[in-house]
This record gives structure tokens, C-alpha cells and sequence, in this order.
């Protein structure tokens, strides 16, 4: 039998974070690799969760998403981001952000099309455009300062005839940047002179660290109107397997989103998003102490990272601290993290599986710190073997 799967697909095997994940169980390993809470959320959103199915919330929602939940998100965009959506027409609610990501690029983007992403890119971006048969352009991220960041004249550059929209994540997976306003301004300025669609993922919208302020793209001038704007409720209250996202643009490009979406997986499960729209509405001063907290276990995983000989690239949001490996005598992080378990009773993820230029990021590992205080102290005993 020839290759069931089709060719564009077959880039696309088994992830880095099953991979590691399964190393990870297979060595009694401490993971931090793939990026989910080893806690729950808030536990008066779980309960409204359990009375959702109690009380019979079990069928097939609405389409387009509970309308409760989408006025819920509406009243979100509004008080956070003097944003107005209307939550009959300018709202979708998706099966998690992934699934948001993929209908838009489907929904949006022709074979041959192009799109623009900032590399090292979350992995399901490149999945996404393969499936929609169009071409993915990376811009690299480099750090400068202590932070990563791109060369506008790069992005510039990478502008082609064929390019239909650029992707941008901020805060960022897996660098840790969020984008100032100076560096959004650039990528506004860029969507209006050429026409282009910017679909954003602000799934870290709400995990930003030392006072640093989550700017949405759609907020400034002249983008609303071009930006497919998304975030989800995994993050913001560490319920990462509810897989419940949102959608938040002008009617046409959620009605192009959501023709795709329907004949994807229809809708997303009624009591998450009973659930959610309590958690928005009533769980936000949670959302306040999860984020305090994440950024002590930040510092906490940093400061033994440092101790064990890593270079570390202080992130201002989302789960993830970037290290370089260098100091330690490595060079290439998929062999060192293969190999993490055995020198250190640790798995992480090699950044460079998220770049098309995998050489620009074959030094940097990725390490995540949204686990249980005793989880990432014992986690940094074990590295310090490396520096022994």
C-alpha cells in the first residue's frame, strides 16, 4: 500500500511534545516540556461546569456558540480593551484556540497563498497553512536585550504579491515576548499599506509578568476591521482541556471563519462554555493571583536555571522561559533534551522544532514553570547536576 497520507501532511508526524511527554513517562522524568498547569482553575467555575451537565446542558449548542458565553466574551473585549464585538456576528466560539487558528487560515487563504509568520512559531501554525495548501514565510525573532524580537526591514522584505496574512502571537510561545506597542505599530502599518489579514493569538492575553501590558493588535488604528482576533479560556484559568476558544472580528471574516468551522466540529462542548462565561464574568481577580503566582514560579525556575549554567532570557509572559545551551558545552538542543533525562531527571523542549531555519534556534531549549512550587524546586535540584 503507497502513503495513506497525503503529501502535504507528512512533515507533520508524531509532535516534540509527545515525544517528550512519553520520555518523560518512560524515565519517571520531571516534565517540563509541554506547557499545561499541573492545578486546576477557579473551583466556582468547575462547579458551574458540574450544574451545567446536571441541569441537562448536554445537546448541541448553537453554531456560533452559547449565546451567553459570547456576551460574556463581548463584555470582556469591552472593559479590558474598549473593544466592541457584537455577540450576534462578530463572535465564534471554537474547540480552543488550534481550532480557531486552523479555520481562519482556511477559511481565509487560497493555494499558493502566503503567510507570514514570526519564528520560532507554535507548532500548529505551519500545520495549519500546509493543510490549507499555502506557503508559510518565517521571520525570525533574535534576541536583542535580553528579549526577542524582529528586524522590521526582515518583515518588510518578506512581503510578497502573494502574501494574504501575517500571524501574530503575543504574548509569544515559546519566546516569552510581548510585543510593545512600537514593535504592533510596525505590523499595523505593514496590514494597511499591503492589504493584509492579521489573525492573532492573545491566548497569554491575561499571563504577563512584571507589569508589562498585552497591547491587542486590534486596538489599533484602522485594524480592527482586518484582524481575526483569538484567545481561549485554557490559559487564562488553567483549564487547558476544556478546549474552549473564541473568535472576535468584523461580521464577514467571522462568517468566512465560521463556514469552514462548521464542517470541522460544528460547535464546542455546552457546559465549558456555560462554564467560561462564568469564569469571565466573576473569576478575573483568580485570574489576578494566577498570575502573581506564575511570575514567583518564573523566577524561581530562572534563578536555578542560572545556576545550573544556562544562559536565561527573562520572558515578560506565558508559561515559558528560553535558555541558551551554549554555556553548558551543547549546541544542539534536540540532542541535549533527548538526552536531559538521563544527565538530569528533567525533560524540556528544543526550540529549534519551531523554527523553518532550525539552525537560528538549534542553541535555545524551552522550559516551562507552570507547575507546583515543590515541582520546579526539585526540578532545578536535578539540573544542577549539569553544572557538577
Amino acid at each position: 500500500m503507497t502513503e495513506p497520507l497525503v503529501a502535504r501532511m507528512r512533515a507533520f508526524g508524531t509532535t516534540i511534545f509527545a515525544e517528550m511527554s512519553a520520555l518523560a513517562a518512560e524515565t519517571g522524568s520531571i516534565n517540563l516540556g509541554q506547557g499545561f498547569p499541573d492545578t486546576d482553575g477557579p473551583a466556582a467555575m468547575l462547579d458551574r461546569a458540574v450544574q451545567a451537565i446536571s441541569s441537562g446542558a448536554n445537546q448541541y449548542p448553537p453554531g456560533p456558540g452559547i449565546l451567553e458565553l459570547r456576551r460574556a466574551i463581548s463584555e470582556h473585549r469591552s472593559a479590558h480593551y474598549d473593544l466592541s464585538y457584537d455577540p450576534s456576528g462578530e463572535i465564534l466560539v471554537t474547540v480552543g484556540a488550534t481550532e480557531a487558528i486552523a479555520s481562519a487560515v482556511l477559511a481565509l487563504c487560497e493555494p499558493g497563498d502566503e503567510v507570514i509568520a514570526f519564528e520560532p512559531y507554535y507548532d500548529s501554525y505551519a500545520a495549519s497553512i500546509a493543510l490549507a495548501q499555502a506557503r508559510l514565510v518565517a521571520v525570525t525573532m533574535r534576541p536583542v536585550d535580553g528579549r526577542f524580537t524582529f528586524d522590521p526591514d526582515e518583515l518588510r522584505a518578506a512581503v510578497t504579491p502573494r502574501t494574504r496574512a501575517i500571524l501574530v502571537n503575543s504574548p509569544h510561545n515559546p519566546t516569552g515576548t510581548v510585543f510593545t506597542r512600537a514593535e504592533l505599530e510596525v505590523i499595523a502599518e505593514l496590514c494597511q499599506e499591503r492589504g493584509l489579514i492579521a489573525v492573532t493569538d492573545e491566548v497569554y492575553e491575561h499571563l504577563t509578568f512584571d507589569g508589562v501590558e498585552h497591547i491587542p493588535l486590534a486596538t489599533l488604528p484602522g485594524m480592527r476591521e482586518r484582524t481575526v482576533m483569538i484567545s481561549s479560556a485554557g490559559k487564562t484559568f488553567s483549564v487547558t482541556g476544556w478546549k474552549t476558544g473564541w473568535i472576535c472580528a468584523p461580521p464577514a471574516l467571522v462568517t468566512a471563519v465560521q463556514t469552514v468551522k462548521q464542517f470541522l466540529t460544528f460547535t464546542s462542548s455546552a457546559p465549558w462554555q456555560l462554564a467560561v462565561a462564568y469564569g469571565l464574568r466573576h473569576e478575573l481577580e483568580w485570574v489576578s493571583a494566577l498570575r502573581a503566582g506564575l511570575q514567583d514560579k518564573r523566577d524561581r525556575l530562572m534563578e536555578g536555571l542560572a545556576a545550573a549554567g544556562f544562559s536565561v532570557l527573562r520572558p515578560s509572559g506565558t508559561y515559558f522561559v528560553q535558555t541558551d545551551i551554549r554555556p553548558l558545552g551543547f549546541t544542539d538542543g534536540l540532542e541535549l533534551t533527548r538526552r536531559l533525562p538521563e544527565l538530569a531527571g528533567v525533560v524540556a523542549i528544543p526550540t529549534q522544532v519551531f523554527y523553518d531555519h532550525a539552525d537560528r534556534g538549534r542553541h535555545f531549549v524551552r522550559f516551562a514553570f507552570c507547575k507546583k512550587d515543590e515541582v520546579i524546586d526539585e526540578a532545578v535540584t536535578r539540573l544542577k547536576r549539569l553544572s557538577t
